[in-house]
């Protein structure tokens, strides 16, 4: 066990955990329906997916404490193991609140993953292997979108909706079998090496206060139930919701975040706003097509798929070698892609006589951005941040994903809700989706303010970290 980290393992094994996450994300999607009518909890069941995004806000900012205190490997494994007593408390339940439990305790799980995650790539990857590393974790999470819904309709189907969450435990195991060794070895390197100094009197290096995680799950919690209640009580909600915020992101994200400073922040923020405005029309995308346009269900679920492949191959172009792009203007043009996406499905919503094939060239279009932009956020903030501080700032990137998802998704929840009583669709997917381009025209402000395309400079980070910012996506000899 003494051994230098073997990478390939490594590699393996973290991205067959994520596999296994991604295909019980997407799995319970298409299962969820008939556990909701089985347990006769139709009036709970958004709640099976917010309280899972609620989760992974609460976990992310633990995860990261932990991560810069004791490194990532114990609180991976750790998270794995949550993860995985919440697959089985879904799998026995008898009841819809057990069910939701569940959930929120797989989101605790998964949120401790993904923040251990990308701190053992920081630690095991060198800066010019970390976007290959990136563009396979990528892959991971997008993989399951071709298998998961038919594998989990035949298991509802056959068996019992029972079995999807059993079936994602060998997978889980698999991968935390083969990663195990590669994580102790990194763990005892980790202990070996001296740790490095960390820079005095910086804000940014004070460990991210618990209060203000537990705050901001309340307030996200508050402003998705306000967007279902939609009366005089949601408005008070959405108030609280959003003053919570006001108070609990700023100590939980980099100094400057809230005031939209070149850097790392803007890099957070095109990280918050890029999910936020592909999730949230996507959640609408299939009933669009099928409400409206009369597309059978399984061709409407088709052009996810179509989807996914763009992001596989945006995930994959960031990673090669020969693209000399700095890291700021790859997550430009991936937050520009995801808008001109969403553009021509908002065109496809509003104006029926246009062809429907538009709607999946814009979703392949959206995806190709995702694949670009998530991973060159991530690697982004990786280089950007101190080597004391990975795990902080991991939480804080992974904060701003699940935030920006679970609010904009609840905001074109919100928008649906109130319009599609009126009976007119074009009315009620337009507004959804014109919604939705609004938040990525705010992606793509926050990407362009991240540098003016020469070295990402961040006057909060120390020297040394400083040399580190000039973002290409591989070193000139």
């Amino acid at each position: 066990m003494n051994g230098p980290v073997s990478r390939r393992a490594l590699a393996i094994g973290l991205c067959t955990v994520v596999v296994a996450v991604a295909f019980e994300s997407i799995a319970v999607a298409t299962a969820m329906p008939a556990a909701a009518q089985d347990l006769n909890g139709i009036s709970v069941y958004a709640w099976a997916f917010s309280l899972f995004l609620i989760g992974m806000l609460l976990a992310t900012v633990v995860a990261g404490r932990l991560c810069d205190r004791i490194g990532p490997v114990r609180p991976f494994l750790g998270g794995v193991l949550i993860f995985a007593t919440g697959l089985v408390v879904a799998a026995t339940a008898e009841t819809m609140a057990q069910l939701v439990g569940a959930r929120l305790v797989q989101g605790l799980g998964g949120g401790v993953m993904n923040v251990a995650t990308f701190v053992c790539i920081a630690q095991a990857f060198d800066e010019r292997s970390r976007p290959r590393m990136f563009s396979y974790i990528s892959t991971a999470w997008v993989v399951p979108s071709f298998v998961g819904p038919p594998i989990s309709a035949w298991l509802t189907h056959q068996l019992s909706w029972h079995w999807v969450f059993w079936s994602v435990l060998p997978l889980v195991g698999i991968g935390t079998a083969i990663v195990l060794p590669s994580l102790l070895r990194l763990h005892r390197s980790r202990v070996a090496e001296p740790r490095p100094e960390s820079s005095e009197g910086q804000q940014e290096n004070r460990p991210a206060p618990l209060w203000a995680a537990g705050v901001v799950a309340l307030a996200a919690a508050a402003i998705q139930l306000a967007g279902q209640r939609l009366d005089l009580i949601a408005v008070g909600l959405a108030v609280a919701g959003l003053v919570g915020l006001a108070i609990a992101l700023p100590p939980l994200m980099p100094p400057g975040f809230l005031r939209l400073r070149r850097g790392l922040p803007m890099v957070i923020m095109s990280r918050a706003l890029l999910p936020g405005a592909f999730f949230g029309a996507e959640v609408f995308v299939p009933l669009m097509l099928v409400e409206q346009r009369g597309i059978p269900l399984l061709l409407a679920g088709a052009v996810l798929t179509c989807g996914a492949v763009g992001w596989t191959t945006g995930a994959w172009i960031q990673s090669r070698d020969r693209i000399e792009l700095p890291r700021s203007r790859l997550i430009l043009i991936g937050t520009c892609c995801v808008t001109a996406g969403l553009v021509l499905v908002a065109a496809t919503a509003l104006l029926p006589w246009l062809w429907v094939g538009l709607v999946a060239v814009g979703w392949v279009i959206g995806g190709f951005g995702m694949g670009l932009g998530i991973a060159s956020t991530s690697i982004a903030a990786m280089s950007l941040a101190p080597d004391d501080q990975q795990g902080r700032i991991a939480s804080s990137l992974q904060l701003g994903d699940s935030l920006g998802a679970a609010l904009f998704a609840g905001v074109s929840g919100s928008i649906f809700a109130a319009l599609h009583g009126t009976g007119d669709q074009v009315l009620t997917f337009g507004a959804v989706m014109t919604a939705m381009v609004a938040v990525g025209l705010l992606g793509v402000g926050a990407a362009s303010r991240i540098s003016a395309g020469r070295a990402l400079k961040d006057p909060d980070l120390p020297s040394g970290a400083q040399a580190r910012t000039r973002l290409r996506c591989r070193r000139r000899p």
